[in-house]
């Protein structure tokens, strides 16, 4: 006996839907150029292999049953599903990725990538694209593990790594920051190593899967709250739950309205380089995927529009 997928080919579900359209067997047949009885035997093939009624006997027009009207709609999903995947190929053989996985660090603004991937999507490429939150070394690393196929956040520069290329995504500027009702709002300036260290310090984690990670301005002893993201991290100061150093460019709304306070430190302000890699292969060979997203990368208001235009909490 002929199973489900022996007769729900896509000849079959069109089939199915002459008949729906033509409104008899006999309408259909003359229709697809077949004779009734060759049309009634194939229908009869479906219907055993499912072991349900797909129309109404009693009827003389082709009346579906509840069974049947549910495989016609499924029948017309089902084919729908095979013409975009037959589109689908077609174009990833243009040199399209069928996925294209971008990993980027917290630091970056999320609101300029989704306005990336609307320009990205309004042009229909086959091309499926996953984003990846990582924080640290951690960004680098779902790079050079196969786990991305761009990094946008790297630090430290990633251009001696084997396979790895990087240009400058630009610079950020680090600033010791407290809320208004933190003890160190009001202490004199600047901030010793001594005093800080008396207070918890935000850490975000790093999502580097093997090996310790990155910390940045912490110091030895000093008790730690650790978060997942540099928004957690902004949140958790603007609640008084600690301090230490946050990007400039996050910070300023919260600096100029009064609920953070920059604070000068004997150490001072820290800058660092932000970069975005992506893994080898000449430009010949890259899909077109990434190069797309190399060539916004290489406008500079896209650039500093991904380390700059943070929306801001409530």
């Amino acid at each position: 006996m002929q199973t489900a997928r022996d007769v729900l080919t896509p000849d079959a579900l069109a089939m199915l839907q002459s008949i729906e359209a033509a409104g008899s067997f006999a309408a259909a047949a003359r229709a697809m150029g077949m004779v009734p009885s060759a049309l009634t035997y194939r229908v009869r093939q479906i219907e055993d292999a499912l072991d349900v009624l797909l129309y109404d006997r009693s009827s003389r027009q082709a009346q579906l049953t509840e069974a049947g009207a549910e495989l016609l709609r499924e029948a017309a999903r089902l084919l729908n599903d095979i013409d975009a995947v037959a589109n689908r190929v077609k174009r990833v053989a243009t040199g399209w990725e069928p996925q294209f996985t971008i990993a980027l660090d917290t630091i970056i603004s999320k609101s300029t990538v989704m306005e990336l991937c609307e320009s990205f999507f309004s042009q229909s490429p086959p091309t499926r694209i996953r984003l990846r939150d990582e924080t640290l070394s951690g960004t680098l690393e779902a790079l050079t593990s196969g786990q991305a196929d761009l990094a946008i956040g790297v630090t430290p520069d990633p251009a001696n790594t084997t396979d790895i290329h990087s240009k400058p995504l630009g610079s950020v500027t680090f600033v010791f920051a407290v809320a208004p009702h933190h003890p160190l709002a009001n202490a004199p300036e600047p901030l010793s190593d001594a005093l800080i260290q008396q207070h918890r310090a935000v850490a975000v984690a790093d999502s580097v899967q093997r090996g310790r990670g990155l910390t940045f301005g912490l110091l030895s002893g000093q008790d730690v709250f650790t978060v997942g993201s540099m928004h957690a991290k902004l949140d958790a100061h603007l609640r008084g739950l600690g301090g230490g150093s946050l990007p400039r460019c996050m910070a300023d709304p919260y600096i100029d309205t009064g609920r953070l306070v920059v604070k000068k430190t004997e150490r001072g302000h820290r800058q660092v380089a932000i970069h975005y890699a992506w893994r080898g292969g000449k430009t010949a060979t890259r899909g077109r995927a990434l190069q797309w997203w190399l060539q916004q990368l290489e406008s500079a208001t896209t650039r500093a529009a991904l380390l700059e235009q943070h929306r801001g909490h409530s």
